[in-house]
This record gives C-alpha cells, structure tokens and sequence, in this order.
C-alpha cells in the first residue's frame, strides 16, 4: 500500500471527471485501513459526486494490486478549511487567511494565524501580525485555510 501508487493511479480519472485531489490519508484504525480521499472540483463536491467516485475509485482500486490488505474508502470533500499542500494551491489561495501548525516550535511558538502570501524555493511566506515571516515547507506539520477569519471579516 503505498499512497503514491494510489495517487498515480486515480489521479486520470479524477483529472477525466474535472476533479481534484486535495488530499489523501491511509491510516490503521483498530484493525481497520482507512483510505480517506479528498476531493474538489469547481462548484464543490456534493453528496451524489462522492457516491459517484467512491465507486468508480473502489472499482479501480480492487482490480489494481495498489491495496494489499481490506480497507474502508472515504471520499468527502475538503471542507471550507481545505488543507493547502500543492505548490498550484499557494498560487490560488495567495492572499487568503491561514492557519499554520509547525512540526517543532520555532522561537516557543508552533501555531501561526496569517495570510498566505506563497510558496518559494521551498519555503512559505506568510503575513503575520503586520510581519512577512517565512517557514520551510519541511517544518510545516499542517497549513489549512482559516475560514473562521474570512468570514469575520466578512460580517
């Protein structure tokens, strides 16, 4: 089970359906495999599109050699707090609230609230309390869009 085979081998149909992959987790759960596939597309997944992939991914994947072991799939969308981790991501959502988890504290300090400014030669820039700070990709544990900001902004 390796989720780069995954990942290669759904990505054209996913690419042919006009969808996206945001993200893609496998992880034991009790005795259980979860695969848990995020989806977009324009004008958002909804409830029959997961249904739609959920068996056309589950067919591909049971007539591939790519799962080894049963598993559960999990197709959803990625939610208003959508992950941000491919480089074409930072481009579209430049300018928009974050929120950033580092891996290990940096300075006593390991959860950022910001704006995205963009992803360059492997590191993040973001504007932070009036300040343009920049972490290394490497260090980022989770970098999320901060929804709950935008919409106080909004109101």
């Amino acid at each position: 089970m390796d989720i780069k085979e995954i990942e290669h081998l759904i990505t054209p149909l996913l690419e042919q359906e006009g969808a996206e992959l945001v993200d893609l987790k496998l992880a034991k759960e009790g005795p259980k495999w979860v695969l848990r596939i995020f989806l977009d597309k324009p004008g958002g997944i909804t409830l029959d599109d997961c249904a739609y992939f959920s068996s056309r991914i589950g067919a591909l994947l049971d007539s591939s050699d790519a799962m080894d072991t049963s598993y559960l799939l999990e197709i959803s969308s990625p939610g208003l707090d959508r992950v941000i981790k491919k480089e074409k991501d930072f481009e579209r959502f430049s300018g928009r609230a974050i929120r950033l988890r580092l891996k290990a504290p940096e300075a006593g300090q390991r959860n950022f609230k910001g704006k995205l400014l963009g992803l360059k030669e492997g590191k993040v820039a973001i504007e932070c309390e009036g300040n343009m700070r920049e972490f290394s990709a490497a260090l980022i544990a989770e970098l999320r869009l901060d929804y709950s900001a935008e919409s106080e902004r909004i109101l």
